[in-house]
């Protein structure tokens, strides 16, 4: 008899782990900073806002998130400096077990412009599968699954447009998945991108993984190549650092200050062009992020 299969991850969080390893924790654009407090009614409140180093622009939102557990149900209304309104409804474990719906919708009222997504997602052991409605643009369908088994993984994706009746994107990954590593291959972009990514767990304190990406249609031939690493400096702390092939290095040193404050550091240097020696120039980046939690 074989043993019940877990709920394999979804279509976007295949390589998610070697995803996560190279891109979060490296606040290298400005200065980030996010602030969540709860209230006893369920009630969810998050501000955010960045300051893009370049730009100098500054950038934020702020969001409340209602939470119904008994009847599966979440109301999110968000609402950002660019005055754009999200709302989002998700419903879920009401109508079947493993089957949640959900509703985003967006409107700038300065221009008129509004969006919205009607997404289905069914779980199962062994089976993953999304559904998604753009009602506004297109209309556009897109559907994605992923199945899994003794820890194989295999997911594809496609989009159809209702009106001109033809598919207009799809893509395909397999996969592997181990509690210590991961391996996973995707083929993007109606298979004209393909990506490998690989994460393994060392040790409970060090982390390591790497991305390839191959994109045939380029102007520049060759694959584009990261690898990166995560070392636990204590149960409060950690660094990380990344390099591609590109020359670019990434440090990124987090640090939780006490229960709910967060606080990390990232940089970026070119190797390259290590004479330009400003970290706020050109070739360099600094940045930071702030994470208060209540």
């Amino acid at each position: 008899m074989s043993l019940p299969q877990p709920v394999p991850p979804s279509w976007k969080d295949l390589g998610k782990s070697s995803n996560d390893l190279l891109g979060k924790d490296f606040p290298i654009s400005g200065v980030a900073l996010e602030v969540k407090t709860n209230t006893p009614s369920n009630v969810t409140f998050k501000v955010a806002g960045v300051r893009d180093t370049k730009s100098a622009l500054i950038t934020g939102d702020i969001e409340a998130k209602f939470v119904e557990k008994k009847h599966g149900l979440v109301f999110t209304q968000g609402w950002t400096t660019a005055n754009v309104l999200r709302t989002q409804v998700e419903l879920e474990n009401q109508i079947a077990k493993g089957l949640k719906l959900e509703l985003n919708t967006a409107l700038t009222p300065d221009t008129g412009s509004k969006s919205a997504i009607f997404n289905t997602t069914y779980k199962q052991p062994g089976l993953h599968s999304r559904a998604f409605l753009d009602l506004f643009k297109g209309p556009t369908f897109t559907a994605d699954t992923v199945v899994g088994r003794d820890g194989f993984l295999l997911g594809a994706e496609a989009s159809y447009n209702v009106t001109e009746g033809k598919v207009t994107r799809y893509a395909t990954a397999i996969g592997y998945s181990a509690p210590e590593y991961a391996v996973t291959i995707h083929g993007l972009g109606n298979l004209s991108t393909f990506a490998a990514s690989y994460y393994h767990r060392v040790s409970p304190d060090v982390e390591a993984g790497a991305k390839a990406v191959y994109d045939t249609k380029a102007t520049t031939a060759g694959v584009s190549l990261e690898v990166g690493a995560k070392a636990y400096l204590d149960s409060a702390a950690f660094v990380k650092a990344k390099i591609n092939n590109s020359g670019i290095l990434a440090l990124g040193y987090t640090q939780a200050l006490r229960p709910g404050v967060k606080a990390s550091f990232g940089l970026a240097l070119d190797t390259q062009r290590l004479n330009e020696v400003s970290p706020t120039g050109p070739a360099h980046k600094v940045g930071a992020s702030f994470t208060f939690e209540g």
